[in-house]
């Protein structure tokens, strides 16, 4: 084992443990809005009730949610 690649192996943990703590915040904040009950800091913009615009969004953020987590397990994989 080389000490380059135990250095680079350290360097990614803190990447990849933010990129798995936003990843499952994100699908958190998804499942809020599929349910309707994201609070209203989340609803920026959302003046009147469209549930069609919760539904994209909680999409949108599960999506990016799984992507995050999909890469942070890559990202640790390669470490």
């Amino acid at each position: 084992m080389s000490t380059t690649s135990t250095a680079s192996g350290t360097s990614r943990k803190p990447l990849v443990i933010a990129l798995a703590v936003v990843g499952v915040v994100a699908i958190i904040v998804g499942i809020l809005w599929f349910t309707g009950t994201a609070p209203a800091f989340l609803n920026i913009g959302s003046h009147v009730k469209h549930h069609g615009n919760h539904l994209f969004r909680g999409a949108v953020a599960a999506v990016v949610g799984i992507g995050l987590l999909v890469f942070a397990f890559i990202q640790n994989k390669k470490a």
